[in-house]
């Protein structure tokens, strides 16, 4: 096997990660076209952007707002930075992480040093090494979980493992899956890989060479995401979107938030989006772009 190939499956199971893996009104006036994207590079190539979107019920009668706060997994510390900044302006911030029902995340346990440290998760490993390589800041280390409105609307670790069960999946099965749909990618897109990969090998700022390679691969990753998940759907996506949505049915009824934030990765965002206008009645009514990583 040619060693370009093994290169680009490898990063698109990379690319999978920072899509969707896990870390461990009045006056409403719909958006012309329904988005079909939560995550490009932007028109001058200079950023990879990720999208905010909101909706809003479709009946006048019901006054508050959900909007779908696209993430990857690492990103330059500004990203986050403004993020923290968003927040604090909600209500109710519901976000992504397998771990135990109510989970509070403190800032002692979300230092670098303690996310480092955590060799037993994989799938953090890789990210965390992710932000060296690419000169990045690690989801973990950016985000301030603390705030008393932000509440755990994920899986726990026994739900993840019994809904994986109940489909029939295995983690090495996901990954298999991955690193098929990685090299159907790779065959169709042809030498292009091969250019690619030579690019950055040539290039003065390898870092900068391959961090806008691995922008490239995010942004053009959506349309992979949908045909992994097939039909049924997956634990990793639409059942864990499934949990979120009765997070936030219950939280909409003990609190009754006027504006929601759902913090997940942008792999999520195209299943959330179906579900909140077909379960829930609500039309998208903005998009706001936000520069995940400069490529400048």
């Amino acid at each position: 096997m040619k060693p370009h190939i093994s290169i680009t499956r490898g990063l698109w199971l990379i690319v999978c990660c920072l899509m969707a893996w896990p870390v461990f009104a009045n006056n409403l006036k719909p958006l012309d076209k329904v988005p079909e994207q939560y995550i490009r590079m932007a028109e001058n190539s200079d950023a990879l952007q990720v999208a905010v979107v909101r909706f809003q019920p479709r009946s006048d009668s019901q006054d508050w707002y959900v909007d779908l706060v696209s993430a990857v997994h690492v990103a330059d510390a500004a990203y986050f930075a403004d993020l923290n900044q968003r927040f604090s302006k909600y209500d109710a911030v519901l976000y992504e992480m397998v771990a135990p029902e109510g989970t509070k995340i403190t800032p002692r346990q979300q230092t670098g040093e303690h996310a480092r440290t955590d060799k037993t998760n994989l799938l953090t490993s890789i990210q965390t090494t992710m932000t060296d390589v690419l000169g990045l800041t690690y989801q973990m280390d950016g985000v301030d979980y603390s705030p008393a409105h932000f509440i755990h609307a994920d899986f726990s670790p026994d739900e993840f493992k019994q809904s994986m069960t109940n489909r029939g999946e295995t983690i090495t099965g996901m990954i298999l899956q991955m690193w098929r749909a990685g090299l159907a990618r790779e065959l169709t897109a042809g030498a292009g890989s091969q250019l690619s990969l030579l690019s950055v090998l040539m290039a003065d700022d390898k870092q900068l060479a391959l961090k806008r390679m691995v922008a490239e691969e995010l942004a053009d990753s959506e349309s992979m995401m949908v045909a992994f998940e097939g039909p049924e759907g997956s634990t990793l996506v639409a059942a864990r979107n499934q949990k979120a949505l009765k997070v936030l049915e219950r939280t909409r009824t003990d609190k009754k938030p006027q504006s929601v934030a759902i913090f997940y990765g942008a792999g999520h965002m195209q299943d959330f989006q179906q579900r909140l206008m077909t379960e829930f009645d609500m039309v998208p009514v903005s998009i706001e772009w936000l520069d995940a990583w400069s490529l400048e």
